[in-house]
């Protein structure tokens, strides 16, 4: 990979991240860029396809010609043979002038088809021949016209099951597939997406003018574990949102959640359980971390709003206190006339409904020791493979095994 050639790119398309399947992927496009081979960019919607077809032409030899791009979806499947290939004069009612197409118009530049799958068959099958020896027909006539062009294909549909319901044409995929690239999405993409969230939260504060948004750790937690199903698009939305509507410009995971959606659960993993396999098991460290913060947060909260509810019915003590239990050392325990919580180091203290205490219950240092001590067992004292598997360096491994105690 040509780091340098990356990053030029990156800063001239304002492309954010450095997530190593990103990278691959402009280095992809950049290396491919100098031949005249047909790309194929797949990825889910809102992941930002359309920024690699530009890159593409900017680094061709053809960077001095036309840049078309055509959204295959939004064309009527009744005109698409017209916009994409032309036609002549009467070709048909409404055709009172004969007209170029975008293969015509993009002749010594490159054509950009977006949402390609939702070509119908019979426009794939002029689209092949365009392919295959640079030739089409204009709607209406028999006069075979030729063009040079470079086409850049993408789509968020998966062609392979599209062929399998004749929904595609296999030929043609084949065709169009000669360098395929695939963009991860955000959810894959790590801390790349607390990168994008503050770079758009800037934009909108000088755009608004408004001050910039903060954001608590347990805030950037949230961002990272969400599974942003919209991708940078929804991303973006929610940093215009809470740029607009928020007065605290510190911005906590509790707020953040008003701003997902209702069944914000089934996409935050360490809450609902997916990827679970028999019991409570996680692909990394970092989602333990998770599970505990939110079910510790979840469990808080509820125990604050019960007391808060029963102070505002005007009751002195509490007669009955429910008994949670979240599976990660900590328990809550009927303790009249208050409730108490039990610690890691076995007291059972007095739990006060303010803010304050959320904050400190969801402490990282507990969590941390524990995930450390977890990690070095697993790789048996071993502490290069320790930090190796926690994502962190050795030299911070040691100083927070100093910290902690840990033998």
């Amino acid at each position: 990979m040509n780091v340098t050639e990356v990053q030029a790119v990156k800063q001239q398309f304002g492309i954010i991240g450095n997530d190593s399947a990103l990278l691959r992927a402009i280095d992809t496009a950049v290396q491919v860029a100098k031949t005249d081979l047909t790309v194929l960019i797949t990825g889910e919607s809102g992941v930002g396809k359309e920024f690699f077809p530009k890159i593409i032409h900017a680094n061709s030899m053809r960077k001095h010609g036309k840049y078309i791009a055509v959204n295959c979806g939004a064309i009527p499947e009744g005109t698409i043979d017209s916009e994409l290939f032309g036609h002549i004069k009467g070709a048909f009612t409404g055709a009172v002038s004969e007209r170029k197409g975008y293969f015509s118009e993009a002749d010594g530049g490159t054509i950009f088809l977006d949402e390609v799958a939702e070509l119908p068959m019979p426009t794939q099958a002029r689209l092949l021949r365009v392919l295959e020896n640079g030739e089409f027909l204009r709607v209406g006539s028999s006069e075979v016209e030729k063009t040079n062009v470079r086409i850049v294909c993408a789509t968020n549909v998966n062609l392979q099951e599209a062929i399998a319901e004749g929904r595609f044409r296999e030929d043609l995929y084949y065709r169009l597939s000669t360098v395929p690239i695939t963009v991860p999405p955000l959810r894959k993409r790590g801390n790349d997406v607390v990168m994008l969230f503050k770079k758009f939260c800037m934009d909108f504060a000088a755009k608004y003018n408004v001050p910039r948004l903060q954001l608590t750790e347990d805030a950037t937690a949230t961002l990272v574990a969400y599974s942003w199903p919209g991708n940078i698009r929804q991303l973006k939305n929610i940093a215009e949102q809470v740029s607009i509507l928020e007065l605290n410009r510190e911005l906590s995971a509790e707020v953040l959640m008003r701003y997902l959606p209702q069944d914000v659960k089934n996409n935050l993993p360490m809450l609902s359980g997916h990827g679970q396999t028999g019991g409570k098991s996680f692909e990394s460290e970092r989602e333990i971390l998770y599970s505990v913060l939110f079910d510790m947060r979840r469990d808080i909260t509820e125990l604050k709003n019960q007391v808060e509810s029963l102070r505002a019915m005007n009751k002195d003590t509490v007669e009955q206190v429910p008994y949670y239990n979240t599976s990660h050392d900590v328990s809550l325990v009927q303790h009249s006339p208050s409730y108490h919580i039990q610690s890691p180091n076995g007291r059972f203290e007095p739990i006060v409904a303010t803010d304050e205490y959320v904050e400190e219950a969801v402490s990282l240092d507990y969590v941390e020791k524990k995930t450390i001590i977890m990690a070095l067992e697993r790789n048996k004292g071993k502490r290069r493979n320790a930090a190796k598997e926690l994502n962190i360096s050795e030299r911070t491994l040691y100083r927070k095994i100093k910290e902690y105690g840990i033998e």
